[in-house]
């Protein structure tokens, strides 16, 4: 059963409007999380992949890119003209603990792929637990709640 919102309307709205004023698209993208890294996968088709530009500011991504269309020879009567330049623009503010020097990014078949690494540091990992009776000297024991500590004193005789 399909539904209506109406706020996502008005925002697609909005969207057109303002994309067609200055001239930007936002392009269609896809964010996943594969093992220990993001993948970003964003729409870009009929883009010639040297006018695309990825840079990291900070922990802000941005991606551009710019389609232009050859122009037309003065004898050219269009008949539907529906495609046009476009520059496309998308900003991702990356969150802490992200390996912003080994983001790398690839373009094919008219899809730009980046992989966006967690840091080392912000990766899961296992905490060893140790056992064992190697530190007794430092365990406080309960005995009819009042607190005896098992470790020596310091400065007694025996």
């Amino acid at each position: 059963m399909a539904t209506f919102d109406p706020f996502s309307e008005v925002q697609n709205f909005a969207n057109q409007v303002l994309s067609s004023r200055n001239g930007l698209e936002q392009m269609p993208m896809d964010l996943y999380r594969q093992g220990s890294d993001y993948y970003l996968a964003a729409d870009l088709p009929g883009i010639d992949p040297s006018s695309v530009d990825v840079d990291v500011d900070g922990q802000l991504l941005t991606i551009r890119a710019q389609r232009r269309l050859p122009s037309a020879e003065k004898d050219t009567k269009w008949i539907v003209r529906e495609r046009r330049n476009h520059s496309f623009v998308r900003q991702l503010n990356l969150g802490q603990g992200i390996d912003t020097e080994n983001i790398t990014a690839a373009y094919d078949n008219g899809v730009l792929t980046v992989r966006i690494p967690v840091s080392p540091k912000s990766q899961p990992r296992k905490i060893q637990v140790a056992t064992g009776q190697g530190n007794q000297d430092n365990v406080v024991l309960e005995h009819g709640g009042k607190s005896e500590d098992s470790s020596p004193e310091k400065g007694s005789e025996d």
